[in-house]
Protein backbone atom coordinates (compact mmCIF):
# COMPACT_ATOMS: atom_id res chain seq x y z
CA UNK A 1 0.00 0.00 0.00
CA UNK A 2 1.49 3.54 -1.07
CA UNK A 3 2.28 5.84 1.47
CA UNK A 4 0.32 9.54 1.17
CA UNK A 5 2.62 11.61 0.25
CA UNK A 6 3.06 14.58 2.63
CA UNK A 7 1.84 18.19 1.42
CA UNK A 8 4.56 20.42 0.85
CA UNK A 9 4.89 23.96 0.32
CA UNK A 10 8.30 23.94 -1.13
CA UNK A 11 7.00 23.47 -4.91
CA UNK A 12 4.50 25.98 -4.74
CA UNK A 13 7.11 28.69 -3.43
CA UNK A 14 9.29 27.78 -7.18
CA UNK A 15 6.17 28.82 -9.56
CA UNK A 16 5.24 31.08 -7.33
CA UNK A 17 7.07 34.18 -9.06
CA UNK A 18 5.93 33.11 -12.58
CA UNK A 19 2.50 32.51 -11.03
CA UNK A 20 1.96 35.80 -9.54
CA UNK A 21 3.18 37.97 -12.38
CA UNK A 22 0.82 35.75 -14.30
CA UNK A 23 -2.03 37.37 -12.26
CA UNK A 24 -0.90 40.57 -12.00
CA UNK A 25 -0.21 41.41 -15.43
CA UNK A 26 -2.49 38.97 -17.51
CA UNK A 27 -5.31 37.32 -15.50
CA UNK A 28 -6.81 40.31 -13.78
CA UNK A 29 -5.94 42.68 -16.66
CA UNK A 30 -7.82 40.32 -19.00
CA UNK A 31 -11.08 39.95 -16.30
CA UNK A 32 -11.24 43.61 -16.33
CA UNK A 33 -10.94 44.08 -20.20
CA UNK A 34 -13.84 41.80 -20.63
CA UNK A 35 -16.06 43.23 -18.15
CA UNK A 36 -15.14 46.93 -19.64
CA UNK A 37 -16.38 45.40 -22.75
CA UNK A 38 -19.62 45.67 -21.48
CA UNK A 39 -19.55 48.43 -19.60
CA UNK A 40 -19.43 52.35 -20.20
CA UNK A 41 -16.49 53.70 -18.19
CA UNK A 42 -14.45 56.60 -18.63
CA UNK A 43 -11.12 56.03 -16.66
CA UNK A 44 -10.37 59.64 -15.93
CA UNK A 45 -13.52 59.78 -13.58
CA UNK A 46 -14.36 57.94 -10.03
CA UNK A 47 -17.54 56.91 -11.13
CA UNK A 48 -17.90 53.09 -11.21
CA UNK A 49 -17.73 51.77 -14.91
CA UNK A 50 -21.68 50.75 -15.59
CA UNK A 51 -22.80 47.83 -17.33
CA UNK A 52 -24.44 48.06 -20.22
CA UNK A 53 -24.81 44.40 -21.71
CA UNK A 54 -23.78 44.35 -25.48
CA UNK A 55 -24.45 48.09 -26.20
CA UNK A 56 -20.78 48.48 -26.94
CA UNK A 57 -20.78 45.68 -29.54
CA UNK A 58 -24.01 47.23 -31.36
CA UNK A 59 -22.28 51.10 -31.41
CA UNK A 60 -19.14 49.04 -33.10
CA UNK A 61 -20.86 46.85 -35.14
CA UNK A 62 -24.40 47.93 -36.25
CA UNK A 63 -24.42 51.60 -35.92
CA UNK A 64 -23.42 53.53 -38.96
CA UNK A 65 -24.09 56.61 -37.53
CA UNK A 66 -21.66 56.40 -34.69
CA UNK A 67 -17.89 57.71 -34.71
CA UNK A 68 -16.84 53.92 -33.23
CA UNK A 69 -18.64 52.22 -36.62
CA UNK A 70 -16.90 53.89 -38.45
CA UNK A 71 -13.25 53.36 -36.77
CA UNK A 72 -14.03 49.80 -36.05
CA UNK A 73 -14.43 49.12 -39.79
CA UNK A 74 -11.51 51.25 -40.91
CA UNK A 75 -8.97 50.29 -38.42
CA UNK A 76 -9.75 46.87 -39.02
CA UNK A 77 -10.15 47.37 -42.77
CA UNK A 78 -6.55 48.65 -42.41
CA UNK A 79 -4.87 45.94 -39.94
CA UNK A 80 -6.31 43.10 -42.26
CA UNK A 81 -4.71 44.83 -44.71
CA UNK A 82 -1.15 44.81 -43.42
CA UNK A 83 -1.68 41.74 -42.19
CA UNK A 84 -2.03 39.76 -46.23
CA UNK A 85 0.54 41.63 -47.35
CA UNK A 86 3.13 41.34 -44.22
CA UNK A 87 2.68 38.12 -43.00
CA UNK A 88 3.63 36.46 -46.16
CA UNK A 89 6.50 38.32 -46.58
CA UNK A 90 7.73 37.17 -42.91
CA UNK A 91 7.23 33.94 -43.65
CA UNK A 92 8.71 33.58 -47.21
CA UNK A 93 11.38 36.23 -47.37
CA UNK A 94 13.23 34.61 -44.42
CA UNK A 95 12.53 31.22 -45.64
CA UNK A 96 14.17 31.87 -48.68
CA UNK A 97 17.24 33.20 -46.96
CA UNK A 98 17.19 30.10 -44.35
CA UNK A 99 17.25 27.71 -47.35
CA UNK A 100 20.85 29.75 -49.00
CA UNK A 101 22.26 29.68 -45.70
CA UNK A 102 21.67 26.48 -45.19
CA UNK A 103 24.33 25.51 -47.85
CA UNK A 104 27.01 27.49 -45.82
CA UNK A 105 28.32 29.85 -47.98
CA UNK A 106 31.12 31.85 -47.49
CA UNK A 107 30.39 34.38 -44.45
CA UNK A 108 26.78 32.76 -43.64
CA UNK A 109 27.85 33.14 -39.84
CA UNK A 110 28.02 36.74 -40.40
CA UNK A 111 25.36 37.24 -42.60
CA UNK A 112 22.72 34.93 -39.92
CA UNK A 113 24.07 37.99 -37.29
CA UNK A 114 23.60 40.83 -39.42
CA UNK A 115 20.02 39.91 -40.55
CA UNK A 116 19.19 38.83 -36.92
CA UNK A 117 20.75 41.78 -35.83
CA UNK A 118 17.10 43.76 -36.20
CA UNK A 119 15.18 41.94 -34.27
CA UNK A 120 16.93 43.06 -30.97
CA UNK A 121 15.86 46.45 -31.58
CA UNK A 122 13.06 48.52 -30.34
CA UNK A 123 10.24 49.78 -32.57
CA UNK A 124 10.92 53.05 -31.67
CA UNK A 125 14.95 52.31 -32.66
CA UNK A 126 13.99 50.65 -36.40
CA UNK A 127 11.19 53.58 -37.06
CA UNK A 128 13.86 56.53 -36.40
CA UNK A 129 16.07 54.46 -38.51
CA UNK A 130 14.15 54.36 -41.31
CA UNK A 131 12.65 57.46 -40.87
CA UNK A 132 15.34 59.11 -42.32
CA UNK A 133 15.74 56.74 -44.95
CA UNK A 134 12.57 57.58 -46.25
CA UNK A 135 12.71 61.40 -45.65
CA UNK A 136 11.20 63.32 -48.88
CA UNK A 137 14.39 65.81 -48.90
CA UNK A 138 17.43 64.05 -47.00
CA UNK A 139 16.43 60.67 -47.19
CA UNK A 140 18.78 57.59 -48.80
CA UNK A 141 16.11 56.29 -50.94
CA UNK A 142 15.30 58.97 -52.91
CA UNK A 143 18.71 60.59 -52.95
CA UNK A 144 20.10 57.16 -54.92
CA UNK A 145 17.12 56.91 -57.01
CA UNK A 146 18.05 60.44 -58.09
CA UNK A 147 21.67 59.64 -58.51
CA UNK A 148 21.04 56.12 -60.35
CA UNK A 149 18.30 57.76 -62.60
CA UNK A 150 20.09 61.34 -63.25
CA UNK A 151 16.71 63.12 -62.52
CA UNK A 152 14.94 64.71 -59.50
CA UNK A 153 13.11 62.05 -57.52
CA UNK A 154 10.82 63.69 -55.51
CA UNK A 155 8.55 60.02 -53.73
CA UNK A 156 6.35 61.50 -50.64
CA UNK A 157 6.95 57.90 -48.82
CA UNK A 158 5.47 58.45 -45.75
CA UNK A 159 2.08 61.04 -46.83
CA UNK A 160 1.28 59.33 -49.84
CA UNK A 161 -0.39 55.74 -51.13
CA UNK A 162 0.69 53.04 -52.23
CA UNK A 163 4.33 54.64 -50.93
CA UNK A 164 2.92 54.64 -46.71
CA UNK A 165 2.27 50.94 -46.96
CA UNK A 166 5.04 49.70 -48.82
CA UNK A 167 7.02 52.06 -46.05
CA UNK A 168 5.88 50.03 -42.92
CA UNK A 169 5.73 46.60 -44.43
CA UNK A 170 9.52 46.98 -45.66
CA UNK A 171 9.86 48.11 -41.94
CA UNK A 172 8.53 45.49 -40.32
CA UNK A 173 9.72 42.59 -43.18
CA UNK A 174 13.10 44.11 -42.71
CA UNK A 175 12.51 43.93 -38.28
CA UNK A 176 10.88 40.59 -37.89
CA UNK A 177 13.33 38.89 -40.17
CA UNK A 178 15.68 37.66 -37.81
CA UNK A 179 13.37 35.30 -35.66
CA UNK A 180 11.69 33.29 -38.49
CA UNK A 181 15.31 32.72 -39.82
CA UNK A 182 16.86 31.76 -36.64
CA UNK A 183 13.88 29.21 -36.25
CA UNK A 184 13.89 27.69 -40.18
CA UNK A 185 17.45 27.50 -40.17
CA UNK A 186 17.69 25.83 -36.93
CA UNK A 187 14.89 23.27 -38.46
CA UNK A 188 16.37 22.90 -41.85
CA UNK A 189 19.87 21.91 -40.34
CA UNK A 190 18.06 19.93 -38.26
CA UNK A 191 16.86 17.64 -41.21
CA UNK A 192 18.98 13.92 -41.59
CA UNK A 193 21.76 14.80 -43.77
CA UNK A 194 21.36 11.07 -44.66
CA UNK A 195 17.57 11.55 -45.78
CA UNK A 196 19.19 14.35 -48.26
CA UNK A 197 21.78 12.05 -49.50
CA UNK A 198 19.84 9.31 -50.73
CA UNK A 199 17.17 11.86 -52.34
CA UNK A 200 20.26 13.28 -54.15
CA UNK A 201 21.80 10.02 -55.76
CA UNK A 202 18.04 9.25 -56.55
CA UNK A 203 18.46 12.02 -58.97
CA UNK A 204 16.04 14.37 -57.11
CA UNK A 205 17.01 17.90 -57.90
CA UNK A 206 17.82 20.97 -55.23
CA UNK A 207 14.34 22.01 -55.91
CA UNK A 208 12.92 18.47 -55.34
CA UNK A 209 14.44 18.01 -52.38
CA UNK A 210 13.44 21.26 -50.91
CA UNK A 211 9.45 20.56 -51.71
CA UNK A 212 9.78 17.21 -51.11
CA UNK A 213 12.18 16.71 -48.16
CA UNK A 214 12.92 20.64 -46.56
CA UNK A 215 9.21 22.07 -46.93
CA UNK A 216 7.86 18.69 -45.06
CA UNK A 217 10.36 18.14 -42.52
CA UNK A 218 10.14 22.07 -41.26
CA UNK A 219 6.97 22.14 -41.66
CA UNK A 220 5.87 22.54 -38.13
CA UNK A 221 8.03 25.50 -37.70
CA UNK A 222 6.58 27.29 -40.75
CA UNK A 223 3.00 26.74 -38.62
CA UNK A 224 4.36 27.94 -35.14
CA UNK A 225 5.74 31.15 -37.01
CA UNK A 226 2.78 31.59 -39.43
CA UNK A 227 0.43 31.90 -36.22
CA UNK A 228 2.56 33.93 -34.23
CA UNK A 229 3.62 36.38 -37.09
CA UNK A 230 0.07 36.74 -37.93
CA UNK A 231 -0.84 37.51 -34.13
CA UNK A 232 1.96 39.85 -34.04
CA UNK A 233 1.47 41.75 -36.99
CA UNK A 234 -2.65 42.20 -35.64
CA UNK A 235 -0.96 44.14 -33.37
CA UNK A 236 0.27 46.69 -35.83
CA UNK A 237 0.97 49.65 -33.68
CA UNK A 238 4.28 51.52 -32.91
CA UNK A 239 5.08 51.58 -36.98
CA UNK A 240 2.03 53.21 -38.08
CA UNK A 241 2.00 55.74 -34.90
CA UNK A 242 5.46 56.73 -35.31
CA UNK A 243 6.27 56.98 -39.16
CA UNK A 244 2.52 57.86 -40.60
CA UNK A 245 0.86 58.84 -37.28
CA UNK A 246 -2.04 57.04 -39.37
CA UNK A 247 -1.95 58.77 -42.32
CA UNK A 248 -2.20 59.78 -44.95
CA UNK A 249 -6.07 60.79 -44.20
CA UNK A 250 -6.61 57.74 -41.78
CA UNK A 251 -5.33 54.90 -44.53
CA UNK A 252 -2.53 53.18 -42.36
CA UNK A 253 -4.83 54.27 -38.89
CA UNK A 254 -4.82 50.67 -37.04
CA UNK A 255 -7.12 48.43 -34.55
CA UNK A 256 -4.10 49.27 -31.88
CA UNK A 257 -4.02 53.24 -32.67
CA UNK A 258 -7.88 53.73 -32.57
CA UNK A 259 -8.25 51.60 -29.17
CA UNK A 260 -5.63 53.25 -27.46
CA UNK A 261 -6.86 56.62 -28.25
CA UNK A 262 -10.62 55.79 -27.05
CA UNK A 263 -9.00 54.32 -24.15
CA UNK A 264 -6.62 56.66 -22.99
CA UNK A 265 -7.25 59.91 -25.35
CA UNK A 266 -8.93 63.21 -24.12
CA UNK A 267 -11.81 61.68 -23.51
CA UNK A 268 -12.18 58.18 -21.99
CA UNK A 269 -14.42 55.34 -23.86
CA UNK A 270 -12.43 52.43 -22.35
CA UNK A 271 -15.76 50.26 -22.88
CA UNK A 272 -16.31 50.88 -26.62
CA UNK A 273 -12.43 50.71 -26.69
CA UNK A 274 -12.41 47.25 -24.42
CA UNK A 275 -14.95 45.63 -26.68
CA UNK A 276 -12.77 46.58 -29.83
CA UNK A 277 -9.85 44.61 -28.11
CA UNK A 278 -11.59 41.72 -27.71
CA UNK A 279 -13.44 41.48 -31.26
CA UNK A 280 -9.72 41.71 -32.32
CA UNK A 281 -8.76 39.19 -29.92
CA UNK A 282 -12.12 36.90 -31.21
CA UNK A 283 -10.54 37.44 -35.08
CA UNK A 284 -7.05 36.47 -34.14
CA UNK A 285 -8.11 33.57 -32.31
CA UNK A 286 -10.30 32.11 -35.35
CA UNK A 287 -7.20 32.94 -37.57
CA UNK A 288 -5.21 31.36 -35.66
CA UNK A 289 -6.84 27.83 -35.32
CA UNK A 290 -7.84 28.50 -39.24
CA UNK A 291 -4.34 28.47 -39.99
CA UNK A 292 -3.14 25.29 -36.94
CA UNK A 293 -6.09 23.70 -38.69
CA UNK A 294 -4.36 24.29 -42.58
CA UNK A 295 -0.91 23.33 -42.15
CA UNK A 296 -1.30 20.67 -39.50
CA UNK A 297 0.34 17.58 -40.53
CA UNK A 298 -1.47 14.10 -40.77
CA UNK A 299 0.16 11.38 -39.30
Amino acid sequence: MRKKRKWSITPYLFIAPQLILFIIFFLIPAVVGIFAAFSKWNIYTDAAPIFNGLENFRQILTDSATSYYTMFRNGMSNTVHFVLISVPLCILVPLFMAVILSFKPWGHKFFQALFYLPNIFSISTVVLVWYYVYNRNEGLINNFLTGLLGKVVDINWLSEQPFAWTAIVIITVWWCLGGNLVIYLAAINGIPKDVMEAADIDGAGPFKRFLKITLPGIMPQISYTLILTTIGQFNLYGQSLMLTAGGPNNSTYTMMMYIRELAFGSSSVAGIAASMALMVGAVMIVVSLILNKLTAQKD
